[in-house]
C-alpha cells in the first residue's frame, strides 16, 4: 500500500517526517511518499496556494496512490477546498482520504463529493509524546482498517469535527448532509464564551439539527476566562443541544492530542 502525505495547511516538520519514514520502514506493511511540498513555507502556511493545491491534486490524480494523508492541521485548507473539489480527477474516488483539525474542510466537501474519509492522527502528531501509539493507530486503519482504532461508541453514521472549522464551514459549498450522522466534535485553545459562541451557531443549523446525537470529544489548552464564564466546556455543549432540539450523546474519544481515535465518514 502506498500513502501520500501532502501539507494543505501548515508546514511538515522535518523531524516528523523523519519519525514517519522511520515508523513505517518498522511495520513493514505499506511505503510513504512525502510531497516535497509539506516542507513549504509561505508565511502561516506550507507553501502559496497554488503549491498546496497542485500537491494535493497531483497525488488525488496519482492511481498508485492507496491513501491521501494530510501531513498537520493548523490553518489554510479551507482556500483550496473548493478548487480541489471542482472536477476531481476519476483516481481520486479509489483512496482514502485521512487527518483532522483543519483538514476537516476537506474532510465535509471530500464527503459530500462521495470519496472515502476519515478523522484520524496525522503525521505531525509523532512530536506529541505519545506520538508514535496516536501515528500507529491512523496506520493501522488506513492499511488494514483495524477496528481497534475506531472511536469505541460510534453509531454509523457518524462524521467528526474540529467544532471552530465545523462553524466556519456551515452554509459554504463544502456543508455535507447531517441527516441521522452521529456527530463527534472537539476543540483546543479556545476560551469558554468563544466555545459558547460556537455552539449557538453550530446548533442553530438546521442542518445540524438533523444529527442522530451530538457528542463532544476533548476541549484541551482552554485559555483562562477572566471573569470565570461559569460553566465548563460539557454544560456548554449540552445546554446548547438542549435549547436546540439535539440529543447530546455524552463524550467522545477524540481530540487534539495522542489519544484522538478514528472516525470514519459513513453514509
Amino acid at each position: 500500500m502506498k500513502i501520500a502525505v501532502v501539507a494543505p495547511s501548515c508546514t511538515l516538520s522535518s523531524e516528523a517526517a523523519d519519525r514517519l519514514h522511520k515508523a513505517v520502514a518498522a511495520r513493514g506493511d505499506c511505503e510513504v511518499a512525502i510531497h516535497p511540498q509539506c516542507f513549504l513555507s509561505d508565511g502561516h502556511f506550507a507553501g502559496p496556494d497554488e503549491a498546496r493545491f497542485s500537491a494535493l491534486r497531483e497525488v488525488m490524480a496519482d492511481p498508485g496512490v492507496d491513501a491521501v494523508w494530510f501531513a498537520r492541521g493548523g490553518y489554510g485548507s479551507n482556500r483550496i477546498a473548493e478548487a480541489v473539489l471542482s472536477d476531481s480527477p476519476d483516481a481520486a474516488r479509489a483512496k482514502l482520504y485521512l487527518g483532522y483539525s483543519d483538514a476537516g474542510f476537506l474532510h465535509a466537501g471530500l464527503h459530500k463529493a462521495g470519496l472515502d474519509v476519515a478523522w484520524g492522527p496525522m503525521p505531525q502528531d509523532l512530536m506529541r509524546e505519545g506520538g508514535d501509539a496516536a501515528v500507529g493507530r491512523a496506520l493501522d486503519w488506513i492499511v488494514r482498517r483495524d477496528p481497534s482504532a475506531l472511536e469505541p461508541e460510534l453509531d454509523r453514521p457518524a462524521m467528526a469535527f474540529n467544532m471552530t472549522v465545523l462553524a466556519a464551514l456551515l452554509g459554504t459549498v463544502l456543508e455535507p448532509d447531517f441527516s441521522g450522522v452521529d456527530l463527534l466534535i472537539e476543540d483546543v485553545s479556545e476560551h469558554h464564551y468563544r466555545i459558547d459562541r460556537t455552539m449557538f451557531h453550530v446548533t442553530g443549523s438546521p442542518n445540524v439539527r438533523r444529527v442522530s446525537r451530538l457528542r463532544l470529544g476533548r476541549v484541551g489548552d482552554i485559555p483562562f476566562n477572566d471573569p470565570d464564564f461559569g460553566r465548563d466546556e460539557v454544560a456548554i455543549v449540552r445546554d446548547w443541544c438542549e435549547r436546540s432540539g439535539i440529543v447530546f450523546g455524552g463524550r467522545a474519544d477524540i481530540g487534539h492530542d495522542v489519544l484522538n481515535r478514528v472516525v470514519p465518514f459513513t453514509r
